[in-house]
């Protein structure tokens, strides 16, 4: 029987990342669609993709799958045979990374949740069915000249902040769960206005905007293949690209430049900057954007507390690390502050 999880530490797969010769391709799909048996599906998942080499992140749940990964390029197509194999995913959208150097991911890991996108919806009457209208790289720069259309940005306030569509409306949360309803009051006044929805890859502006028709709202879209795949269409059919910055991404190279412009700034010297960076200290872990020079001198942390604290003897610092929980520790300029003190760890973001 196969072994349908990780045995070998996350520094050892790092390394053997880091010594391959072959180049990987980052790729990110979702797919709305009934999974019966979610546990069942997510082992027979593992053991095939496990086979092709391939590493990332995968949810699966009731309402369907959720994954971002990397696949060798020799096994990119055996890769497809397979997806394509599962009837629901025939044929699906792959959104290729565009800004990519194959060192995404080092381990596969695929987890049964409750939903493979968190949104805190209870209504029972919600149905996912009833979604937006896709609207492509083409249509949503014309859209985009019309000013009585309105652009809604469904990602955390740390994607927004280094990069967006012109005009975008961001939604000011940490979750999307807090958005969905902060997004409806946000536009309760405007329900017969064309509204569009986007996100990374699709999947939260694609919920989102189903949320939006089960609140009234009359014409709403959502942008095919979120941002990933509007930056690919630009490149290939040589279009004006109206987002500008960077692509925020969950891996390990938090972001994929779209265009030059670099409208954040680093959050401890305020310089142009919009390169996101964990704190070197493991104990702290913060998201922060770092520019080169603060890199240097805070020796890659988010404080000289923390730089302080990666000096510190090996077991000193196991023993001020224990039972602190990092959570998803994120910088976020309306706390006054750029990183909680040591032990007082907070779970922020999806």
């Amino acid at each position: 029987m196969a072994i349908l999880h990780n045995r070998v530490s996350q520094k050892e797969l790092k390394e053997r990342l880091y010594q391959e010769t072959e180049p990987r391709t980052t790729i990110s799909f979702y797919k709305y669609f009934p999974i019966p048996e979610p546990e069942q599906f997510r082992n027979e998942l593992y053991k095939n993709l496990e086979v092709l080499k391939v590493f990332g992140r995968i949810y699966v749940a009731n309402e369907g799958i959720n994954a971002q990964i990397s696949v060798p390029a020799s096994n990119f197509e055996a890769f497809k045979t397979y997806l394509y194999s599962i009837e629901p995913l025939s044929g699906l959208r792959l959104n290729i990374a565009v800004d990519d150097d194959g060192k995404s991911f080092w381990v596969l890991k695929i987890k049964v949740r409750d939903k493979i996108v968190a949104d805190g919806i209870s209504d029972e009457t919600f149905n996912m069915a009833n979604k937006g209208r896709y609207v492509n790289a083409e249509q949503l720069n014309a859209m985009l000249n019309d000013p009585e259309t309105i652009v809604v940005d469904m990602r955390n306030h740390y994607e927004y902040e280094v990069g967006h569509f012109v005009k975008a409306l961001e939604v000011p949360s940490d979750t999307f769960r807090e958005q969905l309803p902060m997004a409806v009051d946000m536009l309760k006044d405007q329900k017969d206005k064309n509204i569009i929805m986007y996100c990374t890859g699709g999947i939260r502006c694609e919920k989102a905007s189903a949320y939006m028709l089960h609140h009234g709202f009359q014409n709403v879209f959502h942008l095919e293949g979120g941002i990933i795949n509007y930056a690919k269409q630009v490149k290939d059919d040589g279009l004006d690209s109206k987002f500008i910055g960077k692509n925020f991404v969950f891996d390990n190279r938090l972001g994929e430049r779209i265009t030059p412009d670099i409208i954040a700034r680093c959050h401890q010297c305020g310089n142009p900057a919009d390169t996101h960076v964990n704190c070197a200290n493991d104990g702290c872990h913060l998201l922060f954007i770092q520019c080169e020079n603060c890199a240097q001198h805070h020796e890659g942390c988010c404080s000289k507390e923390c730089q302080d604290f990666i000096h510190l003897p090996e077991e000193e610092r196991k023993e001020q690390r224990k039972g602190i929980d990092k959570g998803r520790n994120i910088f976020n300029k309306s706390r006054a502050r750029l990183r909680p003190k040591l032990g007082d760890r907070g779970g922020n973001g999806e």
